[in-house]
């Protein structure tokens, strides 16, 4: 088995605007990244569209309403002040909680060992009834709930080290003691949730804030200490990571200090937890990551964890 990439050309038509932080460069700087010979035996798929059956298991019919109507025939308009669509934004939003839904299909069957999603627009902001912070859909929450409709997988992770909390995540995970979500991101930062005291309604929310400046030692004693026990005391069925690369010392949009071999050794550790849990059924989902360069090479050093495993 191999590790399936999946992502599609509509998610580089969703354009945000000039200046737009995440914009279709930040996914041509990911899939430039792993278009060298070493990642020439990814199992590279064309991300289906999501079903509109999928995504209400997440968010209500009135809110996929809203959204797909406000989608402009052409120029730009926006949900809020962060969140923009152009003309393709509902095809690259559909496609984004397609591919994840489609690798949780992959890995659930034997065909992929685990895959990773390089899609955009991002999703971990996305509440029930609320886009915000670039996010349309919440991926991670939809393939969630994918899993376990489709395959009757029941106990399911998130492990989200993005430097921005996954307030969406946590929004839809909230009520269910079932649903897992752990978070590793700096504090004070947008969207100023993820304060340890969040818990959930059966404390199955674990917040894990870092402050401004925590690096390499900071982010892997976390790990070790409380995101790894935590995740391996839960026994999940299914594992989901929320990889945004945004905690990279050159992102200019938060104070993190991370490096490439951050993201790698998280990704290792996470594995080896799933490999012990849950066979190694692990889907990963692009988040943020503004600094092009360390984006790359942030994913290129993930994926290259993923396909080692």
């Amino acid at each position: 088995m191999s590790t399936f990439l999946y992502t599609h050309e509509a998610c580089l038509r969703h354009d945000t605007g000039r200046a737009h932080p995440e914009n279709p460069d930040r996914l041509r700087a990911v899939l430039q990244a792993l278009e060298g010979d070493e990642f020439q035996a990814l199992e590279r798929r064309e991300a289906p569209r999501a079903t509109r059956e999928q995504i209400a298991r997440v968010h209500p019919e009135a809110y996929i309403d809203r959204v797909m109507s406000a989608i402009p025939e052409k120029g730009l308009s926006s949900l809020d002040g962060d969140t923009v669509l152009s003309p393709d934004s509902g095809e690259a939003a559909l496609r984004g909680a397609g591919a994840a839904c489609a690798a949780v299909d992959a890995v659930m069957s034997g065909e992929a060992r685990n895959a990773f999603c390089a899609v955009r627009p991002p999703g971990h902001h996305a509440e029930p009834s609320q886009a915000m912070g670039f996010c349309l859909f919440s991926n991670a929450a939809i393939a969630a709930q994918h899993a376990r409709a489709m395959h009757k997988v029941h106990r399911i992770a998130v492990v989200d080290f993005d430097v921005h909390h996954g307030n969406g995540t946590q929004a839809a995970f909230w009520d269910d003691p079932d649903l897992l979500l752990i978070s590793t991101h700096q504090m004070p930062l947008y969207p100023g949730t993820g304060a340890a005291s969040e818990r959930g309604a059966a404390s199955n929310i674990l917040n894990i804030p870092l402050p401004t400046g925590s690096g390499s030692q900071e982010f892997r004693e976390a790990f070790s200490s409380i995101v790894l026990p935590r995740l391996s005391a839960f026994a999940p069925d299914f594992v989901f990571i929320s990889a945004g690369f945004d905690a990279h010392e050159a992102d200019p949009l938060a104070g993190l200090k991370l490096h490439e071999d951050d993201f790698a050794w998280a990704t290792e550790e996470i594995l080896e937890a799933a490999q012990h849990g849950c066979g190694g059924r692990v889907v990963s989902l692009l988040e943020g990551g503004y600094d092009l360069q360390a984006l790359g090479r942030s994913a290129a050093a993930h994926v290259r964890a993923l396909m080692q495993s």
